[in-house]
């Protein structure tokens, strides 16, 4: 029997990483197309084209695969289970598990909030359910397959990681705050019903998940045009030297002027993505684009407005600050060891 050896494996990994999640055969064959249809891809406006189309498809067709994976996976996590297994864990392991549930529910902060209402108005800490509101939209197995498409599996691993550790410690940080009083009423004295969810078939399932990549699909596409435009012009417009002078290593506040541009952006990992690789591409620093996309997928304004009917200010100022303060920590520590990832 032939053993595989390291250089073999990682000659199949590479192979994975950039062949089939990041579909360089489909950035060549676009290229193709072009020369063949007579435009120029080393001028800017044929550049912008190929980046456009080429980022526009890859990211389209990972996601709906992603969805699809995923979709299957979170129809056996319905809420009323997603409770039970919740109300299981105490203490630091609940905080956790609530994170890593958040990988696999809804992909944008305003889709995880009618979830977090449930959760509290359920009877679960508040510290726990803060850590699902704050992982969910930040991190998920779709932006773990799409960061390593772009970025690399070091950078994809280590946003992955540090993302679930600002949702356990922030939602520790409000929980140790005994901030509950802060909850609006008509949350506490909803009845918390658990109904059993049918049990589903395989074909269920699979009707289930197509019907979450169609609905899913018409509810990120926007953003992810929106996304890739902005991308595209960032990485074939704007000169190198602006972008270095803002968000590089000469700027000490570039990570804190990040965040606070994301905040007041709506938009999902999905869309994101593609202006971050044409930042990183023209001279950013890792930590700065990384706290660029957490504050616009976590603190966005439409989510931090839906969240507000559900908390007083207080409790809403609190879970801003958290957010931030973690999210520019992380990116300062990135930009530290920018050299090891890049």
């Amino acid at each position: 029997m032939e053993v595989i050896t390291l250089e073999t494996f990682k000659i199949i990994f590479l192979f994975i990483q950039d062949e089939i999640l990041g579909m360089k055969w489909l950035n060549d064959l676009i290229q193709k197309i072009l020369i063949f249809a007579g435009i120029n891809i080393d001028s800017k406006v044929g550049a912008s084209i190929h980046f456009f189309i080429y980022d526009i498809i890859k990211i389209s067709v990972l996601l709906c695969i992603l969805i699809f994976i995923i979709s299957y996976i979170q129809s056996y996590f319905p809420p009323e289970r997603s409770k039970k297994i919740l109300g299981r864990f105490h203490g630091v392991w609940a905080n956790i598990v609530s994170a890593l549930l958040g990988t696999v529910t809804p992909f944008c902060s305003c889709s995880s909030i009618p979830l977090f209402i449930g959760f509290t108005s359920a009877g679960l800490p508040l510290g726990v359910t803060f850590s699902f509101l704050i992982s969910s939209p930040m991190v998920d197995l779709g932006s773990l397959v799409l960061l390593i498409s772009i970025f690399g599996t070091k950078v994809a691993v280590a946003y992955v990681i540090v993302g679930l550790v600002i949702a356990v410690v922030g939602g520790i940080c409000i929980e140790k705050l005994h901030m509950e009083k802060y909850v609006e009423d008509f949350i506490k004295k909803e009845d918390s019903v658990d109904i059993e969810s049918p049990t589903l078939t395989k074909r269920d399932r699979v009707q289930f998940s197509k019907k979450q990549v169609i609905e899913t699909l018409k509810q990120v596409f926007p953003y992810i045009v929106i996304g890739v435009g902005i991308g595209a012009f960032i990485h074939n417009w704007i000169p190198e030297s602006w972008i270095e002078t803002v968000l590089g290593s000469k700027n000490p506040f570039g990570v804190v002027l990040a965040a606070l541009v994301g905040i007041p952006m709506y938009a999902d990992i999905f869309g994101t993505i593609p202006v971050a690789e044409a930042l990183l591409s023209k001279g950013a620093q890792l930590g700065t684009i990384l706290a660029f996309m957490m504050a616009v997928t976590t603190l966005s304004l439409p989510s931090l407005i839906m969240l507000r009917k559900a908390v007083k200010p207080k409790l809403l100022a609190l879970f801003i600050a958290v957010c931030t303060m973690g999210i520019v920590i992380v990116g300062y520590l990135f930009n530290l060891f920018h050299a090891f990832f890049i």
